[in-house]
């Protein structure tokens, strides 16, 4: 809540309230009339004096009064409306069966990938946000939108094994891009998490990302996995899924060069931890200055101090006709 005058300046008005009263003193010593022969009287028991003076308090009250309602007092509650553009951000998830591998948690690579975009999403807005998976093929699973709630659920729901063997780096950056081509947002990002190496797909990754780069598109990489062997599944039995050892092999040159082609960061994520540092810190790089538009909507209060003191002014004014009659 924030409050104050429209005109303050007609405060200084109150100040002649003291020098009316001062010169009052000065020419009506007495400062009381009577009315009738019966107020000698009521002098002489005490008062006279006092009620000789209610008629000037009263017009110094209404005075008052009146000045405060020219100063014309207010109330009123402070709004902050914010205009944003925002970004157009594309997920770009590999979940090629690499992803599997049980060296991030929770359960593995994929599994980390997820907690960590979907805690992204809920930190984000006025951002349109979209989501493309990728393995052997690139597909969209969710289009730009703001309905945090449907992209979040998309991403709780990546499964690997539905998207053939291999891994299409090129050809899932080829799908954000294009999801980003017609975006009105002037900040488009895409944002590619990677296991391994580029080895099927139509789409060279280095011209899919010096296209992206041409239609104003930024890439942060994230290569998945630590540089250890670790457990993953490789088939599905009878008596349920056998593991192996594996050792993924990250093309972190061809990551980084995307990155760097196109304006935007690699990072390396060895752990979860890791992981979570990196979307933290592309979440603080990739925010729109907010434009916040202040104003004030007041109520206006003036009317009951006119009203207040207009009544007093009247009641003043019965005061002298009624009881004391003219005073000098």
């Amino acid at each position: 809540m924030t409050g104050g005058f429209q005109n303050p300046w007609a405060l200084l008005l109150l100040l002649l309230i003291p020098l009316w009263a001062w010169w009052l003193r000065r020419a009506r010593p007495e400062a009381v009339a009577f009315a009738r022969a019966g107020a000698a009287a009521e002098a002489a028991r005490g008062r006279g004096r006092w009620m000789g003076a209610v008629p000037d308090v009263l017009r110094a009250l209404s005075f008052g009064l009146l000045a405060l309602a020219l100063a014309g007092p207010r109330t009123g509650a402070r709004v902050v409306e914010e205009e944003s553009e925002g970004i157009a951000i594309v997920l770009a998830v590999d979940v090629s069966q690499s992803m599997l591998a049980e060296d991030l948690r929770p359960r593995n690579r994929l599994g980390a990938a997820k907690q960590t975009v979907a805690r992204f999403i809920q930190g984000r807005e006025n951002d349109r946000i979209g989501l493309v998976a990728f393995a052997a093929e690139a597909m969209t699973r969710v289009p730009l939108t703001r309905d945090y709630a449907v992209l979040t659920e998309a991403v709780g729901g990546l499964q690997s094994g539905g998207l053939g063997e291999g891994t299409a780096i090129g050809d899932g950056l080829a799908a954000a891009a294009a999801r980003l081509r017609r975006a009105e947002e002037r900040s488009k990002v895409v944002v590619l998490m990677s296991d391994g190496a580029n080895n099927r797909g139509d789409v060279d990754p280095r011209q899919a990302a010096r296209a992206a780069a041409v239609l104003g598109i930024r890439v942060y990489t994230i290569a998945m996995g630590a540089d250890t062997v670790a457990r993953i599944p490789v088939a599905l039995t009878r008596v349920g899924v056998r593991y192996g050892l594996a050792r993924t092999v990250v093309d972190e040159k061809l990551l980084s060069e995307i990155a760097t082609v196109s304006g935007g960061r690699y990072f390396r994520a060895r752990d979860t931890d890791a992981l979570r540092r990196i979307w933290t810190e592309i979440d603080r790089l990739e925010r729109t200055p907010v434009r916040a538009r202040r104003y004030v909507r007041y109520t206006e209060w003036y009317l009951p101090f006119l009203l207040f003191g207009a009544a007093v002014l009247i009641l003043e004014w019965l005061f002298r006709a009624t009881r004391w009659g003219r005073v000098p």
